[in-house]
């Protein structure tokens, strides 16, 4: 306790850490007082009367926004169009040329980039808008539901959209840690004291009461746990260099690590085998997808605890993972870069040979990393088997539990690196937190 207090005197001494946490605390507040502004034209009392508990994909997207999805908030398509854009404009980078060079020309490339992926993102929000007000907003808690109100709302909506995203791009900016992961991040355990007090309150009700909930909080422990080994974990393979004269001085001849993670992909293969799953779903509501065959085969992937969903579920993580690694890790890069730094890896020539000894350790690493993901992944599920309730359920594993864990280890990381600057001891007796380079779509 002593130490914790200690740490916080040294943050506070540090006056560009201590602002840059003031900076990010006061956005992240505007940004849950605007999740409980209502859009206009809509009966807040109307709408929490009709509202039902949110199941599958609405489920997911009201626990990223922090419940303002379920509360048609300004902000309640909140940042995930942005997340989409930018899911699009990388697979966009690897598959066309002109966005490849695009990405190469440094900064200019960059700016470029980040301006096509806001103009999708208006796009995609929209696109979505009209959507979400048809589907998630009953006509009884719409006071005039006229052709002003559906425009008037998509402006508001594409709009709450966009802040969201700029107050995403201030947090990185001016606060502390990558801001779009943050929001997202936030809006997660806005949900938890919800969801942990109905599970209290349905173990009260129920029976059971403090030890399953001991039980509950001790299992949810271990699995974070695991969640942190699975996100730091690497594989470091030694390279050294050759030493160089100049003149009197001496470079190189030090021993470096390539970090190699077992989970190099992050969250992104679990985005994108979800959003597959909803698919089928999405197809039996359009004209020829309705037979009773598509509707058959969209049954067995719309019970999120079934078999079939799970084992689908789990069999796509594992073959995205390798997809997405294989995408964004290039081992021969690497092994050019190395040889153009005079580096090597000891007892493997550099070239071709180095490149396939790193295309080797990662397939060897990627295997274990994309099975663990798996199963963190589905764990949610066996979780509500189990008879946890669906809010609470979904903090066991999940796109929701690795977001929280990999924001956190990089938030805290960027603070160890501001304290061990200023010569202070870091946040951790013993070692250095390691965080996971976060990007705005890596989360």
């Amino acid at each position: 306790m002593k130490r914790f207090f200690e740490t916080i005197a040294n943050i506070y001494r540090i006056e560009e850490l201590r602002n840059r946490i003031l900076y990010t605390l006061g956005f992240i507040l505007i940004y849950r007082l605007g999740s409980f502004v209502v859009l206009p034209g809509v009966n807040s009392v109307d709408l929490q009367n009709n509202a039902q508990s949110a199941q599958g994909l609405a489920a997911i997207l009201n626990l990223f926004a922090g419940g303002a999805f379920s509360r048609a908030s300004i902000f309640a398509l909140g940042i995930m169009p942005y997340i989409s854009a930018s899911i699009v404009m990388q697979l966009l980078q690897i598959a066309i040329p002109s966005f490849q060079k695009m990405q190469k020309e440094g900064d200019s490339g960059r700016k470029k980039i980040t301006q096509w992926t806001r103009l999708l993102t208006i796009a995609i929000t929209a696109a979505q808008a009209p959507g979400y007000i048809a589907t998630q907003i009953p006509p009884s808690a719409i006071v005039d539901p006229g052709t002003f109100f559906w425009l008037s709302s998509t402006v508001i909506l594409v709009t709450g959209t966009m802040f969201v995203m700029w107050l995403g791009e201030k947090i990185t900016d001016k606060g502390i840690g990558n801001g779009i992961s943050l929001l997202i991040m936030i809006g997660i355990i806005a949900g938890f004291p919800t969801s942990f007090l109905f599970e209290v309150d349905s173990l009260t009700t129920n029976g059971g009461g403090f030890v399953i909930l001991l039980v509950e909080l001790v299992f949810l422990l271990l699995v974070i746990i695991a969640t942190v080994l699975l996100v730091q974990g690497v594989r470091r393979v030694p390279v050294n260099y050759a030493k160089k004269l100049v003149g009197n001085a001496q470079y190189g001849g030090a021993r470096q690590y390539i970090p190699l993670k077992v989970n190099a992909a992050g969250v992104m293969p679990i985005i994108f085998a979800q959003a597959i799953m909803f698919l089928p779903l999405s197809l039996v509501s359009l004209p020829g997808f309705n037979g009773d065959f598509f509707t058959s085969f969209a049954s067995l992937f719309a019970d999120i605890t079934g078999f079939w969903y799970n084992a689908v579920f789990f069999i796509m993580i594992i073959l995205f993972t390798y997809f997405y690694t294989a995408i964004t890790i290039n081992p021969k890069q690497m092994a050019d870069d190395l040889k153009k730094n005079g580096g090597f890896i000891p007892g493997v020539k550099p070239g071709v040979h180095t490149s396939e000894f790193l295309d080797n350790i990662l397939s060897k690493i990627t295997l274990p990393g994309s099975v663990f993901l798996g199963l963190i992944a589905i764990l949610p599920s066996f979780a509500m088997i189990a008879g946890v309730s669906q809010g609470f359920a979904f903090f066991f594993g999940g796109t929701s539990l690795l977001i929280m864990v990999g924001v956190t280890l990089d938030t805290l990381q960027q603070v160890e690196s501001y304290l061990l600057m200023r010569h202070y001891d870091g946040l951790m007796k013993s070692g250095r937190i390691q965080g996971r380079s976060t990007s705005a779509i890596g989360i």
